[in-house]
């Protein structure tokens, strides 16, 4: 077979995906799995608003259909700019503003206008997608290993030695996978190191930019608080662009619609790389979303809702393994604080399942898939060292009634373990 593009031949595939299609051949056996591997809504369970739906169907039969604007219907970048000025204080104009086919175009084309090969891009790991868009580009990889200590987020301290001459910091908060936040403290400290590298070029030469992924910002929990760099340091506001929509926050993640706050140059730029990719957000999508966002008690009223109905399972599966752990059983979790995961810990490796040693994680991985009918995302997925025990749990598609007998499967698979190892 003949070689493709450089590109194309060293493309990491997608853990998820491997786990997914594992599952689903599972499940067309007749297993019962609890999949708790996907980041995204059982819409049966977790709907879009209402008013939402009924704005798109409107849109739709009103003959909404055809090219939107490459930057985003002007309502839209209007209604967003209204939105993120009510809920985090910072003001945008519209021209500020791009609309695309959800978050994922928005973090290619960013790394597009600002990354060329040979550049420092920094990020920490586990993270979502950065070492792919950092390869896809021929960046410098320059990763932070995190910790449970820190909630698996990046320090300054961690930072600070990769920052000298490097092109893009990729932070990520809410977090996927963790479903951990960063702290002010910590982020003031972040945008002092960027503000103060910035400050020590020249004129002429390429400035660091602040990739802010916000996606999950309107689902924190309990005390948790949402921060980002322009509140707290306005001048970030020419070094920092967001990507953030409304996949998450009102359950919609096939309906596609993201956008990207920053630099008006910066915007610019990006909006000419995704016009050649045609990677826009319906117009139907776009007028709805338009409607909806400016309707501030309808949002109001459904985050309340599903906020509650997304940390209830969070808190549910949490307490379940600290029970677990008291029993003494090598499992672990991190408190609930945002977005739809769970940071857990399951340590198996190097006990016997039967004729078979659990060497590495993924056979742990695939123990727990066969034997307790889990199926979750390990940090190793997000870029973190292969040996690690931590895990990823998505509770977007989880039913409440299901948590105690999944929790009652776990112990039985893992008290198999402790009777033999």
């Amino acid at each position: 077979m003949s070689k493709l593009s450089r590109l194309a031949e060293t493309l990491i595939g997608s853990e998820i995906v491997r786990l997914g299609n594992e599952i689903a051949v599972r499940v067309n056996r007749g297993e019962k799995i609890y999949n708790y591997t996907i980041g995204d809504f059982d819409p049966q369970i977790f709907p879009i608003p209402q008013e939402l739906e009924d704005a798109i169907v409107y849109a739709y039969r009103n003959k909404q259909t055809n090219y939107p604007p490459g930057d985003g219907v002007l309502e839209l970048r209007q209604a967003v700019a209204s939105f993120i000025k009510d809920r985090e204080g910072i003001e945008y104009a519209a021209n500020e503003v791009l609309i695309a086919g959800g978050g994922r175009p928005l973090i290619y084309s960013v790394f597009r206008a600002i990354v060329d090969a040979g550049d420092k891009v920094i990020y920490a790991v586990p993270s979502w997608n950065n070492n792919h868009y950092t390869h896809m580009n021929d960046g410098e990889h320059c990763v932070i290993e995190t910790t449970v200590e820190n909630d698996f987020m990046p320090t300054a301290a961690d930072i600070e030695p990769h920052i000298k001459g490097a092109a893009l910091l990729c932070l990520c908060t809410p977090q996927n996978p963790t479903g951990t936040t960063l702290a002010k403290a910590e982020l003031e400290k972040i945008c002092d190191l960027v503000l103060a590298e910035n400050a020590s070029r020249g004129a002429d030469e390429k400035k660091l930019y602040v990739m802010f992924d916000q996606m999950y910002f309107t689902l924190t929990y309990g005390e948790t608080q949402h921060y980002n760099p322009v509140s707290l340091r306005p001048e970030m506001k020419q070094y920092t662009v967001f990507v953030d929509g409304i996949s998450k926050a009102f359950a919609a993640t096939g309906v596609r619609l993201g956008w990207s706050l920053g630099p008006a140059h910066l915007i610019g730029k990006m909006k000419a790389l995704l016009s050649h990719i045609g990677a826009w957000a319906p117009m139907a999508e776009q007028k709805a979303t338009a409607k909806y966002l400016l309707q501030k008690d309808a949002v109001q009223t459904y985050l309340t809702s599903f906020k509650k109905e997304l940390e209830d399972r969070l808190w549910a599966i949490y307490n379940g393994f600290k029970a677990l752990q008291e029993k003494g059983y090598p499992v672990d979790a991190v408190a609930p604080q945002a977005a739809i995961y769970l940071t857990i810990k399951i340590d198996l490796k190097g006990m016997q399942a039967g004729d078979k040693q659990l060497e590495t994680q993924a056979d742990v991985t695939e123990y727990l898939l066969s034997e307790a009918k889990l199926a979750i995302v390990p940090f190793y997925a997000f870029g973190a060292d292969r040996t690690s025990p931590w895990y990823r749990l998505s509770i977007g598609t989880c039913k409440k009634e299901e948590i105690s007998e999944m929790l009652g499967m776990l112990e039985a698979a893992l008290q198999k373990l402790m009777v033999l190892s």
